[in-house]
């Protein structure tokens, strides 16, 4: 039985229809683009043929035969998408975006959707894991399209045990579960300031292929001159009183993402203020041209 309000269950519906509508018309060809290829399968050894990759020659077989060999390999066709998303305490807050509703939980669930639907278009198995600073949910990698409901209506609902955050724990947790090579997309605020998520990132990119979508709201930028205010840390529960001035920005959604790019991982900001399928188009078509 679900623990959503009527209000909240007839949101969870639009999102699901509406990120499946806005993956056939936006991004479906440039998540196909970004991300085929990922692994490659040896298929078979044969004489070397002008044009092939001098890279791909088997020097062991030319040895032997005495003839110019080289190892054919084909491209896996299914790839395995684990989608790690933050469910931590800060995620559940938001300044309302465009509609007046969008929280960073709304916008990560639009954004975790869409990517499943792309993954699923492209029959590609879709994995969830939920994480604050302990693994929440673990989702087995699926290609079932009542799978993408059960993804979007996880995170949509969850409600972690814990509010803190650890990204770094999630990655090396990834890390270690998942050793086939895989797409690794992780939607998170980043509000993490205790763990070496950096440092996890770098060690994660080296085995997976990672996207990092950083989901900021205007909020963090700091708030105007409102006087004196009461403020509760959503991860901590700790209430301060504060002159709303003396409040300033709590990250930098762009050093972020170049710190992110600095380890390997493929990154973006998207704010509760945007389109999330628009800058996902964006995002995923850079990639496909950069391949």
């Amino acid at each position: 039985m679900s623990s959503l309000s009527p209000e909240e269950l007839r949101e969870l519906r639009r999102v699901h229809v509406h990120a499946g509508r806005r993956v056939d018309s936006l991004f479906a060809g440039d998540w196909r683009s970004a991300v085929r290829g990922q692994g490659m399968e040896f298929e078979e050894v044969r004489g070397y043929q002008p044009g092939d990759d001098i890279r791909h020659i088997d020097w062991n077989v030319t040895a032997r035969t005495n003839e110019p060999a080289v190892k054919v390999f084909r491209e896996e066709r299914q790839l395995t998408v684990i989608l790690a998303v933050d469910v931590s305490g800060s995620t559940k807050l938001g300044s309302g975006g465009p509609d007046g509703i969008t929280d960073r939980r709304l916008q990560i669930a639009r954004i975790a959707g869409s990517i499943a639907y792309a993954g699923i278009r492209n029959r590609d198995q879709v994995g969830l894991v939920t994480f604050t600073d302990h693994i929440e949910t673990i989702l087995t990698p699926r290609k079932t399209r009542g799978h993408v409901w059960h993804v979007i209506q996880t995170i949509f609902e969850a409600k972690g045990q814990n509010s803190g955050t650890d990204i770094a724990a999630a990655a090396q947790f990834i890390s270690r579960t998942f050793r086939r090579k895989a797409v690794v997309v992780l939607v998170s605020d980043f509000l993490d300031p205790t763990s070496d998520w950096r440092k996890a990132i770098g060690t994660l990119s080296r085995r997976h292929d990672v996207h990092a979508l950083c989901v900021t709201d205007p909020m963090d930028q700091g708030l105007p001159d409102i006087g004196i205010v009461e403020t509760v840390d959503p991860e901590t529960g700790r209430v301060v009183w504060a002159d709303s001035k003396t409040l300033g920005a709590v990250a930098d959604p762009e050093l972020i993402v170049r710190d992110l790019r600095r380890k390997g991982a493929r990154a973006a900001a998207i704010s509760t203020t945007d389109d999330p399928f628009a800058v996902l188009h964006r995002h995923f078509q850079s990639m496909g041209r950069r391949r």
